[in-house]
């Protein structure tokens, strides 16, 4: 069953309730006052005859034609004899008698019905106070009738008086008549507006949900969905294309990493080829040029892991599967120094400036920032200073060395994967040890930066947005980092395995 379905049966159903609802309270509202006034002409008719005015009980001018219930007929009977073995009695709605202490009736008249005594009437009739009354509806020959019993107290006996009820009961029922062509009407109409309101309302969906399907069985990501209104599906609608912008640039970022990865690979798996086909002639190399044949495909293997290391790092870290939590990014570096440290031998010097805070953002993920950094200054450090420098101040995070730096033409380029800068060419490397950096960045809304060091080297680092600080104590005090460095400007240097 369609969406545009279902509304339109929502509110039909919504319309057959609210219209049942309100003609049932019609009907017994115009029911009880039908009554009310019913009762209100009895006892007024009681009173009269009570009083000896029996006249009241007489036939009244009524169209011919009319009895226990009938219709209208044509021409008028003024109540006078000839008019059928009834006489008048037929067109006289009213009826009346007397009801003894003993339970013995008397007609006083009208219409010439016995009306039937109930015990309660028999009750009143013998001991009722004066003007105590009951009312109720009876069936006598065929006709129905409101009966009014009022107790005349003092031994006196009840007077009953009733009126013909069909005409009130045929007016009724031409309401009830009225009230279900009016609810019938009703309920096509909500149902009709809830249909056209559906189709205004899920309009958009159903564009939605076909641009979905295209997507889905073509596979092209570069939509643009239209975005009308400022309501759920207003909402919707821009989310979604969202979905497909952020789609589209994951579906290129992916192309473009395939191709730059299988671009980078094709030079050491050409190297190796070539030097396998040198070892087939292995016996007619010199010693030495075994030796260097031999280190030429160890080093190549090793930039070739190195190379499939940093990729499955750059694609798991672009899924994004590592969940959020606080981080102290100073005990976040000193782990990092600590264990480039072991690997390099070289000393470094970690230093917190004021201001550093704990974040939210994904530990692992900037570890490994911090290490790439480390790693990327030792290499290009070569020894040239007596330490690296971590500064950690803020949500900021910079490693500086004493290398060869960086050239402003180089500067905006540094952080691209697989790109080279002319110094780098002839050292070890991918080129996609910054590209996580400013991965990790871009993923807890920060900036790369890479900048020359006053005095000769680089300053290169990252930063994590505003947004992701958290109020709390300060990193000294954390359990992650016991041996983390206070606030203030503090350092904490550990000289290198020699």
């Amino acid at each position: 069953m369609s969406l545009r379905t279902r509304f339109a049966l929502a509110f039909a159903l919504v319309a057959v309730v609210v219209a049942g609802l309100v003609g049932f309270l019609s009907y017994r509202a115009a029911s009880d006052r039908t009554t009310d006034e019913i009762d209100r002409s009895l006892r007024a008719t009681s009173a009269a005859v009570a009083a000896g005015q029996t006249e009241v009980l007489e036939p009244v001018v009524v169209p011919r034609g009319r009895g226990h219930g009938g219709g209208y007929g044509g021409g008028y009977d003024t109540g006078d004899a000839g008019d059928g073995e009834h006489g008048h009695d037929d067109d006289q709605p009213l009826v009346g008698q007397l009801v003894h202490p003993d339970g013995t009736v008397r007609f006083l008249g009208g219409r010439e019905e016995t009306l039937p005594v109930s015990a309660t009437d028999r009750s009143l009739a013998a001991s009722g106070s004066a003007g105590a009354t009951a009312s109720r509806d009876v069936h006598v020959d065929g006709a129905d009738y409101r009966m009014l019993t009022t107790a005349l107290g003092d031994g006196q006996g009840a007077l009953q008086v009733a009126t013909d009820a069909d005409e009130s009961e045929r007016v009724l029922a031409g309401t009830a008549i009225s009230i279900l062509w009016v609810t019938a009407v009703v309920v096509l109409v909500a149902a009709a507006a809830g249909w056209l309101l559906a189709r205004r309302i899920t309009r958009r969906l159903v564009r939605l949900a076909g641009i979905a399907e295209e997507v889905s069985a073509s596979g092209v990501v570069e939509r643009e969905v239209p975005v009308h209104g400022r309501d759920e599906v207003g909402r919707l609608s821009a989310s979604f294309t969202t979905m497909l912008a952020r789609l589209a640039a994951a579906r290129e970022s992916q192309d473009r990493l395939v191709q730059d990865a299988a671009h980078e690979l094709r030079t050491p798996l050409t190297s190796l080829r070539t030097n396998a086909r040198v070892l087939r002639r292995l016996d007619e190399l010199s010693p030495e040029a075994r030796a260097r044949l031999i280190d030429d495909v160890e080093g190549e293997t090793r930039e070739l892991s190195k190379l499939v290391e940093e990729l499955v790092e750059l694609a798991l870290s672009r899924q994004g599967n590592e969940v959020d939590e606080p981080v102290d990014l100073a005990a976040v570096a000193e782990r990092a120094a600590e264990r480039v440290r072991r690997r390099t031998g070289r000393r470094i010097e970690v230093l917190v400036e004021d201001g550093v805070v704990p974040v939210r953002g994904r530990p692992r993920a900037l570890d490994r920032a911090v290490t790439n950094l480390l790693e990327n200054a030792a290499k290009f450090d070569e020894g040239r200073s007596e330490h690296l420098e971590v500064r950690v101040g803020g949500g900021r995070v910079a490693v500086a060395d004493r290398g060869p730096g960086i050239a402003p033409r180089d500067a905006e380029r540094v952080f691209d994967r697989f790109y080279r800068a002319v110094a780098a060419r002839g050292l070890p490397g991918s080129g996609l040890g910054l590209a996580i950096v400013r991965d990790v960045a871009e993923r807890h809304d920060g900036v790369v930066f890479a900048e020359a060091r006053e005095g000769g080297g680089a300053c290169v680092g990252f930063t994590v947005g505003a947004g992701r600080f958290l109020p709390g104590s300060e990193p000294a005090h954390t359990e992650d980092s016991p041996t983390a460095p206070s606030m203030g400007g503090t350092a904490t240097t550990t000289p290198g395995v020699p």
